[in-house]
Order: structure tokens, then C-alpha cells, then sequence
């Protein structure tokens, strides 16, 4: 697990937009995405890269990490419609290669299973984009999630329901949801996982310095070949090893 250590978000942005830069320069490439507040400023330094320095998106197929259970994908608050809002529209990533779970499916567990099975019928993924909640979640799994699940039908935990509740104005949070699993994100080829914000950093440091359990579900994590941990000094100021960490990033940044 590699930690890199920012000044501001805007620059935890820029280190995770260069990880995702080299990969698209190296030819076609499958993104896995990310919703919420912590990968905004990716998405803000990608677009301008796009926008300015010629960066395209149109040999990249992208997954969601998750969606609301019973929301169609042009509801206001599906991810689908968020990472189009928030991202794919402002780049010339082919809508047609934006793949996210169907949260309207008739049968739930089977679109879980399919959609864990394009994920490798497309070569599996090259970058995965993570964000962490307060509780410690990656995707939608809440703590006591399988370490080894894989994409499937999900019980919402009420403080992620609460969390998530100003973005459902007029209407109740759904419970369930569809998420790619614990083990499906590890079978990312990279994980970039960025986290900004005192709130996160408990999760933070139960993520690096705990033990590996289902009670931080981003913990698995540590088992992850090539997991990147990228961090703004709110977000890491619980870490207990930060004088390590800085000598460990000055020693990568020379190489």
C-alpha cells in the first residue's frame, strides 16, 4: 500500500489524475469510477486535462462501483446520472462505454452476476477510482461485508442512508443497492483510493494501521498488490506513522 500526502484536494486531485494519465496514454484502458464528494477533484483535473491538454477518453470503458436498487438510470440521483453529471459528460468517453448495475432489474441478483461477469469479459480493470466513507466502506459494502464478496445486492447502513439523505430532497433514500464487491475491487489492476476531510480520517487509519477486517471494509486494501492512498492532511492526520510515510513518498518521488 503506497500513502501519498497532499497539501489541499485540488493536489490530491492532480496526483490521482497522473496515475489515471499514464494508463490512458498507454492505449485503450477500463476504468472503474467512483461517486461522491472525495473523486471530485479527479474528475475536475481530468476534465481539464481533457479540455486542455488533448487527454481523451475514447478508448476507455468504464463500470460504476454501485447504484441505488429501484432507481432507473436517468433518475436525477442514480450514480448513472451522477457520474455523467459529474464527469463522463465533460469528456468524450462514448456513453455507449459507460457501463453501470441496473438498479430497475427485475431480478437484482442476477444483474449483480452479470455485471461482475462483463467486468471480466471486458479484461477486468485497470484503474479503479475509490473514495472511503466515515465507516470505513468502499463501494456500497458496509461493514461486515465479505472480504472475498463479489458484486451483489446490498443493505444500506442508516448512516450512509443519512449521509447520502441531502441528495434525496423529495424522497426516502432506497435501502438496497447493487455494488461490486470487496472481491471484485480486488481484482482491480491498480486501486487509487483518495479521502479528504477530517471526517474520513478515522476510516483512514483503520484502513492503513488496523487490522484487516470486515469492520473497515477498505481494509482489504492491504492485500491489494497495488493500492494507492492518496490523502489530504485533514484526512491523514490520524495516522500514526506519517514521519515514515513522507520519507517513503520522497523516496518514490525521486525515482
Amino acid at each position: 500500500m503506497q500513502i501519498i500526502l497532499c497539501d489541499s484536494a485540488e493536489q490530491v486531485g492532480a496526483r490521482a489524475a497522473d496515475l489515471v494519465e499514464a494508463r490512458l496514454r498507454q492505449g485503450p484502458a477500463v476504468l472503474g469510477l467512483a461517486t461522491g464528494g472525495s473523486p471530485a477533484s479527479t474528475y475536475e483535473e481530468l476534465i481539464r486535462r481533457h479540455r486542455e491538454e488533448s487527454l481523451s477518453f475514447s478508448q476507455v470503458t468504464a463500470f460504476t462501483l454501485d447504484e441505488y436498487a429501484g432507481l432507473p438510470a436517468n433518475h436525477e440521483q442514480s450514480y448513472h446520472s451522477t457520474i455523467r453529471r459529474e464527469f463522463v459528460d465533460h469528456v468524450d468517453l462514448p456513453l455507449e462505454q459507460l457501463l453501470t448495475p441496473r438498479g430497475d432489474a427485475a431480478d437484482l441478483v442476477t444483474e449483480a452476476d452479470r455485471y461482475d461477469a462483463a467486468i471480466v469479459a471486458a479484461g477486468g480493470i485497470d484503474i479503479q477510482i475509490l473514495g472511503i466513507g466515515a465507516n470505513g466502506h468502499i463501494g456500497f459494502n458496509e461493514p461486515t461485508s465479505s472480504l472475498a464478496s463479489r458484486t451483489r445486492v446490498k443493505t444500506l447502513a442508516g448512516a450512509t442512508r443519512a449521509d447520502n439523505a441531502r441528495f434525496f430532497p423529495e424522497g426516502e433514500v432506497p435501502r438496497l443497492c447493487l455494488t461490486q464487491g470487496l472481491g471484485t475491487i480486488r481484482d482491480a489492476k491498480r486501486a487509487v483510493l483518495v479521502a479528504l476531510g477530517e471526517n474520513k480520517a478515522n476510516a483512514v487509519r483503520a484502513m492503513v494501521e488496523g487490522p484487516l477486517s470486515a469492520h473497515c471494509p477498505a481494509s482489504v486494501l492491504q492485500l491489494h498488490q497495488h493500492a494507492v492512498i492518496i490523502l489530504d492532511p485533514a484526512a491523514a492526520s490520524q495516522l500514526s506513522l506519517l514521519d515514515y510515510y513522507r520519507e517513503a513518498q520522497e523516496l518514490n518521488d525521486q525515482l
